[in-house]
């Protein structure tokens, strides 16, 4: 029953291959998305646009919000 199983199963391979990628992938947006490193340096240049004028006020506290709501999903 293995053989036959192993062949029948066979076609399946590739999508068992991508999916197992696809997973992959997925994990590491995840991590580099809630990476604490990151984030800090993402609101160090929030904090540069700001002091520099480059983003409104409203602008900046929003997107610093956003990256907080981030670092404190992370430690969930």
């Amino acid at each position: 029953m293995g053989l036959l199983t192993g062949l029948l199963g066979l076609p399946l391979t590739p999508v068992r291959g991508v999916v197992w990628l696809s997973r992959r992938i997925h994990e590491q947006a995840e991590e580099q998305y809630y990476d604490p490193a990151r984030i800090r340096t993402e609101l160090e240049q929030i904090d540069e646009a700001r002091r520099t004028g480059r983003l409104p006020e409203e602008e900046c506290a929003e997107l610093e919000n956003e990256l907080l709501q981030r670092l404190m999903h992370r430690r969930d």
